[in-house]
């Protein structure tokens, strides 16, 4: 029997830090989920920057972050919205917006690297408010591998079972995991949405036996629920939120843990 095991990143291969800044008030938010913070309001998205962050530091702290990404032509992506916002209408909102200012992605940057002092990688990304054309929130992440992320891999592998990786990621930070963890960089899909998870997840059933999901978060419910076994991981929380639970076959507080569960799963089969 055939099994592939889909991941996602943040939070599941990686032990991640979050921080955003409210471009209002001023206002760090640690630790914060990405996710809420696009729950707000009925149209805002998180938009994912494709630039390498020495770029961002080495930029005027006083330049708008509309006419950085003007002025260099940077590439933006929808990593996740609430309700439907298209590639064309984000990248208006932003270049519309005339609060958001370098300084506050290069506060976030700082803030991460101070509270993660070996960091694997890091991204930004902006929160906009569709409604209002701005940015509300700037944020950055940074992580580093778990500990067992390059056992799990490599034992999954001796098995003969297929890793892939589904992540709302850019493949500038992806591709930096994989060649990590030793997974074929055309198993990995970036920029994912709960709806594209899902869709990956439907289609490797068609040449699969098995497809297992991994998963940490809301937008990955979807893919959990189309999976065949859906493994939730609290490795990085700790705690195991109500809806999430229910979706899920399995509930794990460390990555460990996958290789007996799919194996206890095959037995079954």
């Amino acid at each position: 029997m055939k099994t592939a095991v889909v991941f996602d990143s943040a939070g599941t291969l990686l032990r991640m830090h979050r921080v955003a800044k409210d471009i209002t008030t001023g206002e760090y938010l640690h630790e914060v989920v990405s996710t809420e913070l696009v729950g707000k309001k009925p149209y805002c998205a998180l938009l994912v920057m494709q630039v390498d962050s020495n770029r961002l530091v080495a930029c005027p702290s006083d330049m708008l972050v509309s006419g950085f990404i003007r002025k260099h032509g940077i590439d933006i992506e929808v990593g996740c919205s609430r309700s439907q916002v298209d590639k064309s209408t984000a990248l208006e909102v932003v270049l519309d917006d005339t609060r958001a200012h370098m300084k506050d992605l290069q506060d976030v940057m700082l803030a991460i690297k101070k509270k993660c002092k070996n960091i694997f990688y890091m991204g930004v990304g902006l929160i906009i408010d569709v409604e209002t054309r701005s940015i509300p929130y700037v944020i950055c992440t940074g992580g580093k591998v778990y500990s067992n992320t390059a056992y799990v891999i490599k034992t999954l592998h001796d098995m003969d079972i297929d890793t892939y990786v589904a992540s709302g990621d850019s493949m500038r930070n992806l591709s930096v995991l994989a060649k990590n963890v030793n997974i074929p960089i055309d198993r990995v899909f970036e920029i994912a949405t709960p709806v594209k998870k899902e869709a990956i997840v439907k289609e490797l059933k068609n040449k699969y036996d098995r497809v297992v999901m991994v998963g940490d978060g809301i937008n990955d419910i979807l893919a959990l629920r189309a999976s065949d076994l859906g493994v939730l991981s609290i490795q990085q929380t700790g705690v195991c939120p109500p809806m999430l639970c229910e979706e899920a076959d399995v509930v794990i507080k460390d990555i460990k843990e996958i290789v007996g569960i799919v194996t206890e799963d095959a037995s079954c089969y």
